[in-house]
């Protein structure tokens, strides 16, 4: 059973309705097992609502207010705490990374989002979104900045990302744009910020080619994976799933250039979009 601990409020829009939860389920002396089985979730999802590293829907807020005879406190509250400046299909993957202790992931075909600078995440939006106005890439690209701000703390939480060399390849709004992106990402391996490693094209085929993966560890709550593609996402709390894409995971640590490797390489191509020599 996950043993959530007490949450300061104003860190987290979802602290306080997981206290309330769990003090409103501790005092009908209901277990999270035996909360979560009419709602068909696990006592670990219950326990992910109450640490706050999971979104509580109305659906089951209703369910909580009718059990627990909270008066629709939860109803009325969760309505608040579900806005959210991400698109709909990463709000809860968002919101959870953000409480998150350490986060590994496979990047595909693009600099992941935390590791962005303003000039590329502008093309990236822009591409995605051709006919929108300038003003909506810009709301885009300054949400995007601000998640990266999680990396303003100097040690939590963990980053681990593995990127496929392709993603250093792809010209992504000029040779200018690339430099800056990929010194971006250098910088914060050689300050120890993050851990980066670079799946090269000469590893072949790999275990996850089916996409990009994202793996998040929590101090108080089972791990999570998100899963997305266009336009969409889910947030997974499986075990099964969890241990066969942490399973991927390793696979794919196992076969990219060590650490130091990928920096070099990082480097070098960062060099070549410098002097108008790279060539995807």
């Amino acid at each position: 059973m996950t043993r959530p601990k007490d949450l300061d409020p104003s860190s987290n829009p979802r602290a306080l309705l997981g206290c309330e939860l769990r003090h409103a389920r501790e005092r009908k002396g209901i277990s999270q097992e035996a909360l979560g089985a009419p709602l068909f979730v696990s006592g670990s999802f219950i326990g992910q609502l109450e640490a706050g590293t999971r979104r509580m829907h109305l659906e089951y807020a209703q369910h909580f207010d009718e059990v627990l005879d909270t008066g629709g406190f939860f109803a009325r509250n969760c309505k608040a705490v579900a806005k959210s400046k991400y698109p709909d299909h990463f709000a809860e993957a968002a919101e959870a990374e953000a409480v998150a202790t350490a986060i590994r992931q496979y990047a595909t075909l693009l600099i992941p989002g935390l590791l962005q600078t303003r000039a590329y995440a502008r093309e990236i939006f822009r591409a995605y979104h051709p006919t929108a106005t300038d003003d909506v890439i810009d709301t885009q690209v300054e949400v995007r900045l601000e998640r990266a701000h999680l990396l303003d703390n100097p040690t939590t939480p963990l980053l681990w990302a593995i990127v496929d060399e392709a993603a250093l390849r792809r010209t992504v709004g000029g040779d200018a744009v690339m430099a800056e992106a990929l010194r971006h990402v250098a910088g914060l391996a050689r300050k120890h910020r993050i851990i980066v490693q670079v799946l090269p094209f000469e590893a072949g085929a790999h275990a996850a080619m089916e996409g990009h993966l994202k793996l998040m560890e929590f101090e108080d709550a089972p791990p999570l994976t998100f899963v997305e593609g266009p336009n969409m996402g889910k947030l997974l709390d499986d075990p099964a799933t969890v241990a066969r894409h942490t399973l991927l995971l390793n696979l794919l640590q196992a076969a990219a250039l060590s650490p130091k490797e990928s920096l070099a390489l990082i480097e070098s191509v960062a060099q070549d979009y410098e002097h108008g020599e790279q060539h995807p």
